[in-house]
């Protein structure tokens, strides 16, 4: 109970902090400090297994930041800054307010910014089928879409919260996580992710969607938040017209190079070609090598900036989430599920509020699945349970918790570059998230025989 309350007690401090307008980098960072050096101090490991002890358990806690700083700058890191630069590129050339000019004409029949922005939310949840990372895919829809619902009248707190969303509810069949439940399931992967897993996660996107369009719209009317459309008559764009495309070559690229009819390549490897098809169209349309470098010294000053907005505070968050890992608060977490009652309906509802509260406060969604669902199938066996009635709640808790929590990757990502506190995308997630989870335990319980 002790390392609970220490948790819980750090947690508190570190919120309120940044809600009274602390830094939420400089926050998360020292909680995460003061987490590992209370771990230390319990002589317990600092660093996870993956990552190699200097000799003392002191030093160790500089030793996970460098390794964050060197993991998140190099792979997860180095991707958002090359969106963030990619897109500070499309507005140099006026490929951004191009699009905004050109999509204006047929989204002038939608008055209302909500039925746009759920359309938008529909389209970035079959994003998800072909981006498998959550951060990723927020990363890439706030560099591509966020700036076209913003200008049709979209807030940004809103815009940013729907970047965020498509990836907290498992479309994918094939993901890791649904393979993994399907095998604890004891089920073949096609009967566990089409006849079960799917038609759940289809019913939760739309009520979300549905949820997302009231939830906004309150907040922002509660908020006054008036965000009118950009007067595109006003909007003097210095472009050719089929530039409008220009700002779509990451997703067109992402959904070509999958691996199934060109070669698989990963997100950085296809900015960098959509970055030098877009040099080599600079050039053609100015004849000015000068201009075009002078365009691309826009690129690099937009990394830089995403490294000291998002990059840092991603390393932030990843070290204060390590700090209640290895303080022991997650492992007490899980602990508190093996005291529940017999009745699978609680067990079920236990695992969904066990797995939310350590997505929540780890921010992950692969980490608190994978190091419950091993248990399941003993746990089923002797309950005389259908294990799949454990494991489809779980699995989707994992990731609908990870989208509220403040220092996950995506939110961290989103908030970051939309330039808000990711306990403002929080928010404006919270009731989306809630109600998915309602759907999603509403639904096991109707269509999943215990």
């Amino acid at each position: 109970m002790l390392v609970l309350l220490i948790g819980v007690v750090v947690i508190a401090v570190v919120g309120r902090a940044i809600f009274k307008g602390y830094s939420a980098t400089g926050m998360l960072l020292s909680g995460g400090v003061v987490l590992l050096a209370i771990t230390a101090l319990m002589g317990k490991d600092v660093l996870p297994a993956s990552v190699t002890s200097t000799g003392s358990r002191i030093t160790d806690i500089f030793e996970y930041i460098k390794f964050l700083l060197s993991s998140r700058g190099g792979g997860l890191g180095m991707m958002i800054m090359v969106l963030c630069g990619f897109a500070a590129y499309m507005t140099k050339i006026g490929a951004n307010d191009m699009v905004v000019k050109m999509a204006s004409k047929p989204l002038k029949y939608i008055k209302s910014p909500y039925i746009l922005m759920v359309a938008v939310y529909f389209i970035a949840c079959l994003m998800s089928l072909a981006v498998s990372s959550a951060t990723g895919l927020g990363v890439l829809l706030m560099a591509t879409l966020f700036p076209l619902m913003v200008n049709m009248g979209i807030s940004r707190e809103a815009a940013a919260a729907i970047c965020a969303s498509p990836a907290a509810i498992i479309l994918s069949p094939t993901s890791g996580d649904v393979v993994v439940a399907a095998a604890s399931s004891g089920m073949e992967l096609i009967d566990f992710a089409f006849k079960l897993t799917l038609p759940i996660s289809i019913m939760a996107i739309v009520c979300m969607a549905i949820a997302h369009f009231f939830w906004q719209r309150y907040l922002d009317k509660k908020e006054g938040i008036i965000h009118e459309r950009l007067d595109v008559s006003e909007l003097e764009v210095n472009a050719p017209k089929f530039y409008c495309v220009l700002p779509f070559f990451p997703i067109v690229g992402v959904l070509l190079f999958n691996g199934s009819i060109f070669p698989k390549l990963q997100i950085i490897t296809i900015l960098v070609i959509c970055l030098f098809i877009t040099a080599i169209i600079e050039l053609i349309r100015h004849r000015d090598s000068t201009s075009v470098f002078d365009g691309l010294d826009v690129v690099y000053r937009g990394m830089a900036d995403a490294f000291a907005t998002v990059v840092m505070l991603l390393v932030a968050a990843g070290v204060f989430a390590q700090g209640l890992k290895s303080v022991g608060f997650i492992n007490n977490l899980l602990d508190l599920a093996s005291s529940a009652g017999s009745a699978g309906i609680i067990m079920m509802l236990l695992l969904v509020v066990i797995t939310t509260l350590a997505a929540i406060t780890t921010g992950s969604g692969n980490a608190p699945f994978y190091a419950f669902v091993e248990l399941i199938p003993s746990l089923a066996a002797k309950m005389g349970i259908n294990p799949a009635y454990l494991v489809i709640p779980m699995l989707q808790a994992s990731n609908l918790g990870r989208t509220i929590s403040p220092v996950s990757g995506v939110v961290v990502a989103c908030s970051g570059m939309a330039k808000i506190s990711p306990f403002e995308v929080v928010k404006r997630t919270l009731v989306p998230v809630l109600v998915g989870l309602l759907v999603v335990i509403i639904a096991t319980q109707v269509m999943i025989p215990t």
